[in-house]
């Protein structure tokens, strides 16, 4: 992200979430405020159907990506909050509306994020008549500068006692040390806590037809400042994983991702490509 400027794919990726129920059949996740945390600029692209707003295959699978990785986020921070977790995080949350519909009454929800991006999430919230809970709590940090430990403390987080982070759409633009730094941190806190994030596997693991969607991705989020930085080869990432106190690590390929949510491969909604994983680990 540039220096002092929010985020631009956050508001990318909260179009593709409302543009998934105007659009996609099946809704693969249900956001009812999603549409209206939007800004009245964005509803106007989401109408107008250009750019990756349109039906064209390509679009069709990046938003039913977006989706359900939100959808697998909040399946599993269900599983945490059934076992007596008590604190969520959402870590980069942009535009997610989680917090502001959430359904565990007993959840103390932490927002993360790089204080410009933060700054203007609270104005949308304000300007879309989205009432903040008092469930709610705004941690700014800057994930390249910033302790996440320090950050989430002086918001109230309370480390001696188990939290669930959600962690979507943020990894790929980090540096190595900056998400091994973070999830050490998720690593260290008491048993049941866990994380869901999603990253991407390096390009020269891809088929050609793959490295030429990944190219037309990668070339929307440099444009917006935002580059994609990193990558893991998902074995050595487990092991990684293992080794700083993960003990249950649930890693999905395309394939696993199709096979648990999208039903026989004939089904036109589909995620495209192998590019993206989705992991889930429980310390």
């Amino acid at each position: 992200m540039l220096e002092g400027r929010r985020s631009g794919t956050a508001e990318r990726v909260a179009m593709r979430r409302a543009a998934h129920q105007r659009w996609d059949e099946p809704v693969i996740f249900a956001d009812p405020l999603a549409w209206t945390i939007l800004s009245d600029e964005a509803k106007k692209r989401i109408h107008a159907g250009i750019e990756e707003e349109n039906q064209n295959a390509w679009a069709r699978g990046l938003r039913a990506f977006v989706a359900l990785r939100s959808r697998f986020a909040e399946e599993e921070l269900a599983r945490a909050v059934a076992v007596g977790v008590r604190q969520a995080v959402i870590l980069g949350a942009g535009l997610d509306t989680f917090a502001y519909r959430n359904p565990h009454t007993e959840l103390q929800v932490y927002e993360v994020d790089h204080p410009a991006t933060q700054a203007w999430k609270r104005e949308r919230l304000q300007e879309g008549g989205i009432a903040v809970p008092g469930s709610v709590r705004f941690a700014p940090v800057d994930f390249e500068r910033d302790t996440l430990a320090h950050g989430l403390s002086a918001a109230g987080f309370r480390a001696d006692e188990p939290a669930f982070f959600s962690w979507l759409g943020v990894v790929p633009y980090l540096t190595r040390e900056a998400a091994f730094a973070t999830l050490q941190f998720i690593g260290g806190l008491p048993p049941q806590s866990g994380v869901v994030f999603d990253y991407a596997i390096p390009r020269e693991l891809l088929s050609e037809p793959e490295q030429m969607s990944f190219d037309r991705l990668a070339e929307r989020v440099a444009r917006a400042g935002e580059p994609f930085r990193l990558f893991f080869e998902p074995e050595r990432l487990k092991e990684d994983l293992l080794g700083m106190g993960f003990t249950a690590v649930e890693n999905l390929d395309g394939a696993a991702i199709r096979e648990k949510w999208f039903g026989p491969p004939a089904q036109e909604q589909r995620p495209h490509g192998r590019a993206a994983r989705l992991l889930c680990a429980w310390v």
